[in-house]
């Protein structure tokens, strides 16, 4: 469908007429308590406003750049038997998936970008220091007020959103990313090295040419690194008494054992000054560490934990009685 109107002068009475339409549709097919997420430049589909207050914002601020396709308001990618088509509704081409996976869900939890059904806080709170994880803290107002410009984290969600509306290949029931995770959930699972990954991603690539499956391993670990499950990698002694980190960063050997911190190719201990400018160099032992302040705002920014994280806040009761650990004076 044509979209070049969301360009036009927002005084003129076709930006505003259409605006009215997309305002139907949007009600119609993604309404939650009479609200929709606001796609104006400064609400960035992430806050919930009533048809009033986001004609208004239409009016004065237009829409998100580049917000063409209406993912966040009813309108999906076609997807076979996984989604529904609304057949009350004049528009063609309208989706609506009905995940079993909630792979939506777990982006929204991950980038702390709420919608339908996800929402963490309710739609009238923003951000404050009244709670504050990271930078993301909220208090009630009647108008949100974010950046102008989706910020890099934002950028990164709506490209990965993109991807998990993406058939593995026309009429499959699988997604690319949902494809993507399971595979790399069974290489966990089993232990499967890299190498024997990409083998098997040649191999399916080879039998469905016409599927859009990842080149290699690392290609599906830019992919789970982007959902914010990556990890940090150190490097530490191989016998587990230092690591090679803070003021011992550049340190080349153990400062116990004096264990090199290397290992040349035939996995043989070598020396500093055995390693000339030609020598390919290997890590004797890597640390791979999961940093813990991403995981506590994770906790926070769930929809499944932030209940239970708040509870001492929200719900504890708080008579002056000793009946729980967190009523002591520790």
């Amino acid at each position: 469908m044509d979209r070049t109107w969301m360009n036009f002068s927002r005084a003129s009475n076709e930006y505003q007429n259409r605006v009215q339409s997309f305002l139907d549709f949007a009600f119609h097919n993604s309404s939650q308590e009479n609200m929709i997420l606001c796609p104006c430049k400064k609400c960035g589909n992430i806050y919930w406003h009533y048809r009033e207050v986001v004609y208004e914002h239409l009016i004065v601020d237009g829409f998100i750049r580049g917000y063409k396709k209406w993912i966040f308001h009813g309108e999906c990618t076609p997807s076979g038997a996984s989604s529904t088509i609304n057949p009350g509704y004049p528009y063609s081409g309208y989706r609506q998936y009905v995940r079993e996976d909630d792979m939506e869900g777990m982006m929204r939890d991950a980038f702390n970008m709420q919608s339908e059904g996800f929402q963490s806080f309710p739609p009238n709170y923003v951000a404050s220091d009244d709670y504050n994880i990271g930078g993301n803290t909220f208090i009630e107002t009647k108008r949100s007020v974010p950046d102008a410009q989706p910020n890099e984290e934002a950028a990164k969600f709506y490209t990965l959103l993109g991807e998990m509306n993406e058939e593995l290949y026309e009429g499959s029931k699988f997604l690319k990313m949902s494809f993507c995770i399971r595979l790399f959930h069974l290489k966990c699972l089993e232990r499967w090295t890299g190498n024997s990954l990409t083998m098997l991603l040649e191999l399916l690539r080879e039998i469905f040419p016409f599927a859009k499956i990842s080149q290699s391993c690392k290609d599906m670990k830019k992919v789970i690194k982007d959902l914010g499950l990556g990890y940090n990698k150190i490097h530490s002694c191989p016998n587990d008494c230092m690591l090679y980190w803070g003021d011992r960063r550049n340190q080349q050997s153990c400062h116990v054992y004096s264990k090199s911190r290397w290992m040349n190719r035939d996995t043989e201990d070598v020396n500093e000054d055995e390693c000339g400018p030609q020598s390919i160099r290997k890590l004797n032992k890597i640390l791979r560490y999961f940093p813990l302040i991403p995981r506590l705002q994770r906790l926070f920014m769930s929809s499944k934990t932030i209940e239970f994280i708040t509870w001492h806040h929200d719900q504890r009761t708080d008579d002056g009685l000793l009946r729980h650990p967190a009523d002591s004076l520790a």
